[in-house]
């Protein structure tokens, strides 16, 4: 194993090297769990602070300057409440359930590209182990909702396999859209492949399909229906109380952070900015492009109702399926052509190779995509102003038709 960072200025100092080698990978881990951990309190406070300005409401600002303080005031709270295990309880899967649910939030960072210098771990199959991840989400609240042995819990539980796995076709079938582009499963890979132009240029709709698909992923608003109070009282965690209840809203808060870091590196550069190169500019561009990203979603929730079951999965199997598999067989054909003439970028091997491309290489490839998702999306927009001209008509006959009918008891 290479010596390298921090590691190698221990062992000049005079180290042995496998110590030096332990406590570099000690104190990278610490880092790489630190991050989001310390995020997440801050950005407890941020959403409640963005959804009393929504709502024209104060939000927190007793505790602390500007109510900073009131999220530790809460963990304070939910340390001190009782932690209460229901008797007819599967012990073991009900309190494991909440842990492995926050874990796979924070197992996620461990790939997450910094800066060029700075991350986890590089793994070649990157985009796979964020996918193989995030499903241990999916599992830990089917399995809070199963080990709790309530029937609204189960509810719950159930909603998942119709919402969360659902909505996992579409985004996988986004995800390969870069993956196919970069020629790589590395995130870090795929933030250098858009050295030339930011993925979001060659193909937008894959980009809002990813957003769309990560929301309802992370169970947000307008796809909350894992936990829709006026039906399912709390949804799957109604069982649990105390740190246990706190850790499945931490893991939710994180997540929705934990998204729009994604779609930055993968459709909008990473760190890619203006002097990238210094590791301090790069880790704020990626956390700038990431906190407007978390804005639209902090957004929607506040404003956009939630929807019924019957319509998300409508939405979802007719139009976010059928149209990804499209997306990605058009732009794998696209591709195709643009490598066969030999208007990209191409290594020795005869491979696509952005990394190291520059806006006048990438120019011909982003045009083309460009116009064929802009075929996709035309008939899209025509179609939804087509649905929305019907549901106006059909109101206006319906309020002609109250007004015309005489009233009860003349």
């Amino acid at each position: 194993m290479d010596c390298t960072g921090l590691c190698e200025a221990l062992y000049r100092g005079g180290m042995d090297q496998g110590l030096a080698q332990f406590l570099s990978i000690f104190a990278g881990v610490l880092f790489v769990s630190g991050v989001p951990l310390v995020t997440v309190i801050f950005l407890i406070w941020v959403e409640r602070k963005v959804a009393a300005r929504i709502q024209d409401r104060i939000g927190p600002n007793r505790v602390g300057p500007f109510g900073l303080l009131q999220t530790f005031a809460d963990l304070i709270k939910l340390l001190l409440k009782e932690d209460i295990t229901p008797t007819s309880a599967d012990r073991l899967l009900y309190n494991l359930a909440p842990l492995v649910s926050f874990a796979s939030v924070i197992l996620i960072w461990a790939v997450i590209p910094y800066t060029p210098y700075h991350y986890g771990a590089d793994l070649e199959i990157g985009v796979l182990y964020f996918v193989a991840v995030a499903s241990l989400g999916t599992l830990a609240i089917m399995t809070a909702g199963w080990a709790s042995n309530n029937k609204y819990a189960l509810l719950g539980a159930f909603r998942v396999v119709a919402l969360l796995v659902s909505y996992e076709i579409p985004l996988v079938f986004s995800l390969l859209i870069p993956v196919m582009l970069a020629g790589s499963m590395s995130l870090l890979d795929i933030v250098f492949a858009q050295s030339g132009m930011w993925f979001v240029f060659l193909s937008p709709l894959a980009a809002v399909l990813f957003f769309i698909s990560s929301q309802a992923e992370t169970g947000r608003a307008p796809f909350d229906l894992i936990e829709a109070e006026s039906e399912l009282v709390a949804g799957f965690n109604i069982e649990y109380s105390g740190m246990k209840f706190g850790m499945f809203f931490a893991a939710e808060f994180l997540h929705v952070f934990t998204n729009a870091v994604l779609i930055t590196i993968l459709f909008f550069g990473g760190w890619l900015g203006l002097l990238w190169n210094e590791p301090i500019i790069a880790f704020l561009w990626l956390g700038i492009k990431s906190a407007l990203f978390y804005f639209v979603s902090l957004w929607i929730r506040n404003t956009v109702p939630r929807l019924r079951i019957d319509q998300v999965m409508n939405f979802n199997w007719f139009f976010l399926v059928p149209l990804s598999i499209i997306l990605l067989l058009v732009t794998s054909g696209v591709v195709m052509i643009f490598k066969t003439v030999g208007l990209v970028p191409l290594d020795a091997a005869g491979n696509m190779q952005l990394a190291g491309a520059n806006l006048f290489d990438m120019l011909p490839l982003t045009l083309a995509l460009l116009a064929v998702n802009a075929l996709m999306i035309a008939p899209i927009l025509n179609r939804w102003r087509n649905i929305g001209r019907e549901a106006r008509l059909a109101n206006e006959r319906r309020q002609q038709a109250r007004m015309a009918s005489p009233a009860v008891g003349d």
